[in-house]
């Protein structure tokens, strides 16, 4: 399998992303705001009718406590006559006039509700000569309770206020706030969504550059902006991109120039040592090792330079890709066999495509450079596998039986001039896998190294195909 980030999915799932925490941000303030906003208009209303109601009570209790006391000089016997048809109360309240036996009321608008039913604190402290006023709860029905002292008659006129209707006054209004909190809450997270996802357009504008930077796309810049804030970190990246640019490019000519410059005297070095390699039999047996030496060394640093200038196109973007179309199994034998490998068997797994679109010259530097990997470094190559991957992709694997990759190389080797622990006394420029990961990534693929089953190294590409048929074995 292709290396994966080694990103831990716990802690992905613990840490909000920064959109989500600006949004919560919002809807927490303006949650917080609208439960001290209800609590704060509730409470107020609340005291306000509440303090109304009890106003209105006492008033109106005074009231009919000044009619009692009329009816009470003028007809004593007729007060229950006079609650009965002439006292007025509110809908769903009562009145009682108490007498001088605590449980027995002179006279009541309701039989249903003697003076017992009034708060023993307000009932006492009427018959104590001073008049109150106490909400309660009667028959679980809510009352505001006022007690008015009659000194003429040392009596007591008691009336009771329901607060049903400031109950479902106190109830809408509570629903309008929390109906209103919540839409509030709901609109500041819709404008805290659109609001990160506005100040964080720029992070997520320098986020792509930097990755279409980090592919290869050198000259990514990013646009002005109208804030000047935003505008200097526009800036500020494209001086910094500027700056990579340039020293990528000037690293890139430097390398570039000195494999050019290295090229004429290498040639010329080649063409001696290849004299002196074919006349070295006129030449003592010790200077025919020496000669040896020479010679590898002359030929190993020429095909050093020839991929650092092949590199050095690379990275300048001077290569193009010549697609067409090609037969895969045909190509992998041909390339095989001007690589001195036409005995490796190549096998087309079921559903390998047996047509395919791609670079011909790159794909034969690919596999031409992972047969020469498998020569060098594991004994020669074992087979070529060329496998279906994901739709629209195929996979071509170079296997040896050398010792293998460890796991902490597998990435570490496909770097340039790096060479793996089993091959560090092996022959080889060490820019063999650099060129074919280049060669991969240009034509869209990716490049890896897994274990053999049985042992070994087993390198794999993965490519685009563009499937026309399927090979069947």
């Amino acid at each position: 399998m292709p290396p994966t980030c080694n990103t831990d999915p716990v802690a992905r799932r613990r840490t909000l992303r920064l959109r989500t925490r600006v949004t919560l941000f919002f809807a927490f303030i303006a949650l917080l705001a609208g439960v001290i906003l209800i609590g704060v208009t509730y409470g107020l209303t609340r005291n306000n009718l509440v303090d109304e109601d009890q106003s209105a009570a006492q008033q109106q209790t005074f009231a009919n406590a000044d009619l009692v006391r009329e009816q009470l000089t003028i007809d004593p016997d007729g007060i229950g006559i006079f609650f009965d048809d002439e006292l007025r109360t509110d809908i769903d309240g009562f009145a009682v006039l108490s007498s001088d036996e605590p449980t027995a009321p002179r006279a009541s608008t309701s039989v249903l509700h003697p003076i017992t039913d009034f708060p023993e604190r307000l009932v006492n402290s009427v018959r104590a000569g001073t008049s109150a006023l106490q909400n309660a709860t009667i028959d679980g029905t809510d009352y505001v309770t006022v007690g008015a002292y009659i000194a003429e008659y040392d009596t007591g006129y008691f009336e009771a206020f329901p607060l049903a209707e400031t109950s479902s006054t106190l109830t809408a209004i509570l629903t309008a706030l929390v109906l209103g909190a919540l839409g509030t809450v709901v609109l500041a997270t819709l404008f805290g969504l659109a609001t990160s996802r506005r100040l964080l357009r720029p992070l997520s504008q320098v986020a792509d550059a930097a990755a279409d930077i980090a592919s290869g796309g050198l000259d990514t810049r990013l646009a002005t902006e109208s804030d000047p804030d935003l505008d200097r970190l526009a800036g500020s990246f494209n001086d910094m991109a500027d700056a990579v640019q340039a020293r990528i490019e000037r690293e890139a000519r430097f390398a570039s120039d000195v494999s050019h410059e290295l090229r004429s005297p290498i040639t010329a070095l080649t063409a001696a040592v290849e004299v002196l390699d074919g006349r070295r039999d006129d030449i003592p047996e010790r200077t025919q090792q020496a000669l040896d030496v020479v010679v590898d060394q002359v030929r190993r640093f020429d095909s050093m330079v020839i991929d650092l200038l092949e590199l050095a196109r690379l990275d300048a973007g001077a290569t193009d890709l010549n697609v067409e179309d090609v037969s895969l199994v045909d190509l992998t034998q041909r390339v095989a066999a001007r690589y001195g490998e036409p005995d490796v068997p190549i096998v087309a797994v079921r559903g390998a495509p047996s047509e395919v679109a791609l670079d011909k010259v790159r794909f034969e530097r690919i596999l031409g450079n992972l047969l020469e990997n498998a020569r060098n470094h594991g004994g020669g190559a074992l087979r070529i596998e060329l496998t279906a991957a994901t739709p629209g992709r195929f996979r071509l694997a170079v296997e040896d039986g050398g010792p293998g990759v460890a796991q902490g190389e597998r990435e570490r080797i496909f770097e340039r001039f790096a060479r793996g622990s089993a091959a560090r006394h092996r022959i080889g420029t060490g820019l063999g896998l650099a060129l074919v990961t280049e060669h991969t990534a240009a034509m869209g693929g990716t490049a890896w190294v897994q274990d053999r089953v049985g042992g070994g190294a087993r390198f794999v590409i993965e490519l685009p195909d563009r499937v026309v048929a399927e090979v069947t074995r």
